[in-house]
C-alpha cells in the first residue's frame, strides 16, 4: 500500500520521542529521537533542509516511517539507543554502550549501604538508578544525599572495621553519621538510606520545597554565595528527576501490554522489554463490540497472541487485571516451562511505562486507524488469506518458510532461508547455505541437501534441548514452521516433501507456480494447482517473499564471488587468466567436467589454444598422480 507522506506528516505529534524511518522492503534505514517529532520529521522532507549528502542518500529510501512518543527528551534519547543496538539501522552512527552513561548505585548487599557513582550497571544485589545523560548532574544528586542523609562516602568495610580507624572530617562538619565509630545502629542508618532511595524513586518534591526555601532565606539574608549553591543543586535536582522508564535496572524480560478503544475499534499496544531495556514495539487492531470491556479485550488478545508468538517474556505488565487471570497464567506458564506472571503496577517507573504504552495506544488509536488496517490487510490478512486459498485453518499458519538457490554455471551454488512471522520478514531467523554436495546446476540436488540440513539440525536442537532440559529457544533451528513456500511448482514440492517424510516431519508443503514470463500465477498444494488473484494480498505477500529469497541467495552468492572471498583454481593454471577461466566455466559448467575433458575438447573452447588446452589438462592429471 502507498504510504501518504502528506497526511502521515500533518498527524505527527508535537511531543518528544523517536521516529523510525522503513524503506521500500520494510528494512529499518534509520532510527532519531526529537524534542518535537513534527518539527524534526517533517524537517527530513523539505526541499529546502539539507542533512547532509549521507542522510539526503537515506531520505531518497523512506518509503514509511513510524514513532513511539515518550514524556521528556531524556526518555527518547535512552530509547533511541536501544532501538538503534536492537536493528542496527544503515544510516545509524552507532551509539557507544551504555556503560557510557552515567548511573547512580545504591549498594543494598551492604551492611551500611553507599550511594555511589557508577558507569556499569551489574547483576548484584545493588539498586540502580539511570541511565542519565548528565554526569556532572549525577555526581551533584549523590552529594546532595550525602548532605541531606548523611550516607557515608568512605569504602571501609562495616561493621568489621568499626572504630579500627578515626571518623573522617564528613562526621565533624555533619554531613555523615559515622557508622565506622558505632555512632549509628544499622537500624537507624538504614532509615535514612531509604529516604534517599525514596528520593531516587521521585519523591523529591519535599527537597525541591526545602531547598527553594533554603535559596530564598539564604537571598534574604544576603549570603548570595549560599544562595547560588542552593540554586545549582535546585537545578541539578530538577534535571536528575526527569525519570527513566525506558531502562530497568532489575534485567528482566517482560511485555508491557496497554489497550485505547473507542465505540467500535481498540488498539493493543505492547512495549517488548529485554534484559531491561526496551528494544521495540508493535500494536495490534481489534474489531470489538460496544459490549467488551478493555478487561474481556486484553484477555483475549493476550490468549490470541501468546498462543502463536514463539517466546514469551516472564511477566506481562498490564493496565488493568484481566478474565481469568489465573488461568491464563498458568497456560503460559506451561508453554515456557517457567512461571509466569501478569501484573498490573500500581505506582512507580512500572506504572508509566503501562501509561507511556497506553498513550501511544491512544494516539495509534487516534491518527493511525485507516493505515494500520492497511497493514494488517498486507500482513495477517494476507496470511489468512493464504490460508483459506490452500485450505488450511487461518489460526494455524503464523510462521513461514521459503527457499532459493543461486549459482553461477553450477559455481559456487548456495542456498537461502528466508522466514515470515504473521506476514512480516524475521530477519534474524533468516538462514544462508553454501553446498557441499552438489556439483553443477543441479536445483533439485541443491534444494534436496540445503532442506535435509535445516530440518534435520533443527531436529538435533531439539534433541539436544529436551537432553539438557533448556529453554524452549534454545538453539536457532528449532522453530519450524508452520507452512513451507517452494520457489517452483510440483518438482520442488516433491523433493521438499520427500525430505520432510524421510525425517518424519509433518509440514504442508506449498509451491509457487510460474507462467511463460517467470509471473507466480497459482500454488501448488497437495497435486493441484489453485489460481490466486494477482490483485490479491496473499498474492503480494507471496510475491514479497519470493523476491526475498531470492535477493538474499544471489546476496551471498555475490559476496562469495568476490574477489577477496574467491579464489578458483583456474587461477593457478599457468596461461590462464580471467578471460579463459570464464570461457572454461561457461563451456562446461563445472570443474568436474574440466577435470575430465580432453585436450582436444579444452582446444575447442573459445579463448583457448592447444597450449593453454594442454597447461589446463597436465594441471589436472598431474595434480591426480601426485595425490595416487
Amino acid at each position: 500500500m502507498t504510504f501518504d507522506f502528506e497526511e502521515e506528516l500533518k498527524k505527527l505529534p508535537d511531543k518528544p520521542g523517536c521516529y523510525i524511518m522503513h524503506d521500500e522492503k520494510d528494512a529499518i534505514i534509520y532510527i532519531g529521537k526529537a524534542l518535537s517529532l513534527r518539527h524534526r520529521v517533517r524537517q527530513y522532507f523539505q526541499a529546502s533542509h539539507h542533512e547532509g549528502i549521507k542522510k539526503d542518500r537515506m531520505v531518497q529510501q523512506i518509503a514509511r516511517f513510524e514513532y513511539i512518543i515518550t514524556d521528556s527528551e531524556l526518555e527518547a534519547l535512552v530509547l533511541e539507543c536501544n532501538l538503534i543496538k536492537e536493528h542496527r539501522p544503515k544510516y545509524n552512527t552507532m551509539l557507544t554502550d551504555d556503560k557510557t552513561y552515567p548511573y547512580i548505585k545504591v549498594t543494598l548487599g551492604e551492611k551500611f549501604p553507599r550511594v555511589l557513582f557508577s558507569r556499569q550497571m551489574k547483576k548484584d544485589r545493588s539498586v540502580y538508578f539511570g541511565p542519565y545523560t548528565s554526569a556532572g548532574a549525577v555526581k551533584d544528586t549523590i552529594d546532595l544525599i550525602h548532605k541531606l542523609y548523611q550516607i557515608r562516602t568512605c569504602n571501609r568495610n562495616l561493621p568489621r572495621d568499626i572504630g579500627k580507624e578515626r571518623a573522617c572530617l564528613n562526621y565533624h562538619i555533619h554531613q555523615c553519621q559515622a557508622p565506622c565509630q558505632g555512632s549509628v545502629s544499622e537500624e537507624e542508618y538504614r532509615g535514612q538510606i531509604d529516604g534517599a532511595l525514596g528520593f531516587l524513586n521521585g519523591r523529591y518534591q519535599p527537597v525541591l520545597e526545602m531547598l527553594q526555601t533554603k535559596m530564598e532565606a539564604a537571598s534574604q539574608a544576603m549570603d548570595f554565595e549560599k544562595a547560588i549553591e542552593y540554586r545549582d543543586l535546585l537545578a541539578s535536582v530538577k534535571q536528575i528527576a526527569q525519570r527513566q522508564k525506558i531502562t530497568h535496572a532489575d534485567g528482566e524480560d517482560r511485555d508491557i501490554l496497554a489497550l485505547a478503544r473507542d465505540e467500535r475499534d481498540a488498539v493493543v499496544q505492547i512495549f517488548f522489554v529485554r534484559e531491561g531495556r526496551m528494544i521495540g514495539r508493535d500494536h495490534f487492531y481489534l474489531h470489538i463490540v460496544n459490549e467488551d470491556t478493555i478487561e474481556q479485550l486484553l484477555s483475549s488478545f493476550i490468549k490470541q497472541f501468546y498462543a502463536g508468538t514463539p517466546y514469551i517474556p516472564r511477566e506481562l505488565m498490564l493496565q488493568t487485571d484481566v478474565e481469568d487471570r489465573e488461568i491464563i497464567e498458568q497456560w503460559l506458564t506451561n508453554k515456557k516451562g517457567q512461571r509466569v506472571y501478569l501484573r498490573v503496577p500500581k505506582k512507580g517507573m512500572k506504572e508509566k511505562l503501562v501509561e507511556l504504552a497506553e498513550k501511544n495506544a491512544r494516539m495509534v488509536l487516534e491518527q493511525d486507524r485507516e493505515r494500520i488496517k492497511r497493514e494488517e490487510g498486507r500482513t495477517i490478512g494476507a496470511v489468512k488469506e493464504l490460508a483459506d486459498l490452500i485450505g488450511l485453518p487461518r489460526d494455524q499458519i503464523h510462521r513461514l518458510e521459503a527457499y532459493d538457490i543461486s549459482n553461477t554455471n553450477g559455481f559456487e551454488s548456495v542456498g537461502s532461508m528466508v522466514v515470515y512471522e504473521r506476514g512480516k520478514p524475521s530477519r534474524s531467523d533468516y538462514r544462508k547455505f553454501k553446498l557441499r554436495t552438489v556439483t553443477g546446476p543441479d536445483d533439485y540436488a541443491s534444494m534436496r541437501e540445503v532442506l535435509t540440513r535445516r530440518f534435520a539440525h533443527g531436529l538435533q536442537e531439539k534433541q539436544e534441548r529436551e537432553e539438557k532440559q533448556l529453554d524452549q529457544d534454545y538453539g536457532s533451528f528449532t522453530k519450524f514452521p508452520d507452512l513451507i513456500l517452494m520457489d517452483g511448482g510440483r518438482g520442488q514440492v516433491n523433493i521438499a516433501l520427500q525430505v520432510l517424510d524421510e525425517l518424519r516431519i509433518d509440514i504442508p508443503v506449498c509451491g509457487m507456480v510460474k507462467d511463460d514470463n517467470h509471473r507466480t500465477r497459482g500454488l501448488y498444494y497437495q497435486n493441484r494447482e489453485v489460481p490466486i488473484g494477482r490483485d490479491s494480498e496473499a498474492f503480494r505477500l507471496i510475491t514479497r517473499i519470493q523476491d526475498e529469497a531470492h535477493r538474499f541467495a544471489i546476496e551471498y552468492h555475490r559476496s562469495l564471488r568476490s574477489k577477496e572471498q574467491v579464489h578458483s583454481v583456474l587461477d593457478d593454471i599457468t596461461g590462464i587468466g580471467p578471460a579463459r577461466r570464464k570461457a572454461l566455466m561457461r563451456y562446461f559448467q563445472s570443474l568436474e567436467a574440466i577435470r575430465q575433458a580432453s585436450v582436444e575438447e579444452l582446444a575447442a573452447v573459445d579463448a583457448m589454444n592447444e597450449a593453454s588446452a594442454q597447461s589446463v589438462y597436465d594441471f589436472f592429471h598431474d595434480q591426480e598422480s601426485h595425490s595416487g
